[in-house]
């Protein structure tokens, strides 16, 4: 999605419901979220779903899964957090955002209820909670068949889990939100697999010692089945091609060859697998069965799109879009980059959030980009532009660090420093100059908008 004229009453809703405890503001108690369905005659329960957690990978992976039933004639709701623009991309039917109208319409209908539970408790609902809700509510409406969930912030006392899912998704645990879930990965771990309920399929990425331990021990408590990357299914063989990468999967009824997907690095290879292994267990694919019919899934497959996630938005000098905002996905980042578009020169714009592992990122842009253009997010918890220059400094030198608190004027100034390369003109970025943009969603996002909004008229 790109740049777009937001209604006056999506503002207003905006208006109502970010100006309540936002994503930043976690209270870990799922009561209120809980009282809010069950007054809502429990939408969530109107349809099937399968729920993802993990700490990267998520929203990617939830767009293949999505992409894969559409595929195969089902109709879909997704909902993933955050959003790059626009609030109504978190809502997702039928592979569209719902529509301003539709979103403020479903808010009104649900307003009367937030309003009783703000009255009956001393904490309000949350943001999270409202728009989680509003999801559940207009996925009934629609109706869809199948809801894809993904978790906005750990597994057992998030918002969505008031969904009984029976399939779910762990992508690969690392360290983020600690101050949450946890400063080991066996905690937050444990937090993530509250989404495995009862007789459910359990789909688990490649995961550290300690968080595959907690996993399994979870399946095991709640008698769900369990198929494990690597073992039950996985990612045989990728090659790169032209715009993406060619794979072939080993599923869990089968292999399945010459498989495209338009998006680049071996983490988004990895999210093929572990979508293509969660929708065979959604349809009780196995050995048995066989393998899911073939056309359909590289149709699917080659249909994916996943905005902000190593998304080329201009060129000569290429301008790449990621959403990196810890340091497992900025490795994952920046691996792709290197092995895709190999760049004699490249400069990152960054602007990141307070509360991440900024050194963490630092440190592995540090070998990887010439120079750094440190900016200022519009996010409330985005991290002060000087302090984001200081910790730059004290890793790059002060003369490979640029200061632009404005992210137009930072996105301006690294192709200027990209064009000074005088190379910006080969193809594709191949070998030539490029400009990552990285650091949080929320500067994917704002540069997302910038770079796609249409010029003034002459």
């Amino acid at each position: 999605m790109g740049w777009c004229i937001v209604s006056d009453e999506l503002r207003a809703v905006e208006k109502a419901i970010f100006g309540r405890r936002n994503e930043g503001h976690v209270n870990p108690s799922n009561e209120r979220m809980q009282a809010l369905v069950d007054v809502l005659g429990d939408p969530q329960r109107a349809y099937r779903s399968i729920h993802l957690t993990g700490t990267n990978g998520k929203t990617s992976t939830a767009r293949m899964i999505d992409e894969l039933l559409r595929g195969f004639g089902l109709r879909t709701g997704r909902y993933t957090s955050p959003h790059l623009a626009s609030v109504t991309e978190r809502i997702v039917i039928d592979g569209e955002p719902v529509s301003d109208e539709t979103f403020v319409a479903g808010y009104q209908e649900i307003e009367p209820y937030v309003a009783m539970l703000d009255a009956r408790n001393e904490i309000p609902l949350s943001f999270f909670e409202i728009v989680t809700a509003l999801a559940f509510s207009l996925f009934a409406d629609a109706p869809v068949e199948v809801a894809v969930v993904e978790v906005g912030l750990g597994g057992s006392w998030d918002n969505t889990n008031v969904i009984d899912a029976e399939v779910a998704v762990v992508t690969p645990i690392g360290l983020d939100h600690t101050q949450y879930l946890g400063d080991t990965v066996t905690s937050i771990a444990q937090e993530k697999a509250g989404i495995i309920k009862p007789g459910a399929v359990a789909i688990l990425a490649a995961q550290p010692e300690d968080a595959a331990i907690e996993l399994l021990r979870r399946a095991n408590d709640v008698d769900a089945s369990v198929a494990r990357e690597n073992l039950e299914f996985g990612v045989r063989d990728r090659r790169l091609a032209v715009g993406g990468q060619m794979l072939t999967l080993q599923g869990l009824g089968g292999l399945y060859e010459d498989v495209f997907l338009p998006l680049h690095g071996a983490h988004q290879a990895q999210n093929a697998a572990l979508a293509l292994a969660a929708v065979e267990a959604f349809f009780g694919a196995g050995a048995a069965s066989g393998p899911l019919n073939i056309d359909t899934v590289r149709e699917a497959f080659a249909a994916v799109q996943s905005p902000g996630r190593l998304e080329p938005v201009r060129s000569a000098p290429t301008i790449l879009l990621d959403a990196a905002h810890n340091p497992a996905g900025m490795r994952a980042t920046l691996a792709a980059v290197a092995e895709e578009f190999r760049f004699r020169r490249l400069i990152a714009v960054f602007g990141a959030m307070a509360d991440k592992d900024v050194d963490g990122m630092l440190e592995l842009l540090e070998p990887a980009v010439d120079e750094i253009v440190v900016t200022q997010t519009g996010a409330e918890r985005g991290m002060d532009v000087d302090e984001l220059a200081a910790a730059a400094v004290a890793l790059f030198g002060s003369d490979r660090v640029s200061v632009e608190p404005r992210l137009d004027d930072a996105i301006e100034a690294a192709v200027s420093l990209a064009e000074g390369a005088g190379d910006d003109s080969v193809d594709s970025g191949r070998g030539g100059s490029g400009v990552l943009v990285t650091g949080s969603v929320v500067t994917a996002g704002e540069a997302r908008t910038l770079l796609s909004r249409p010029s003034p008229p002459a």
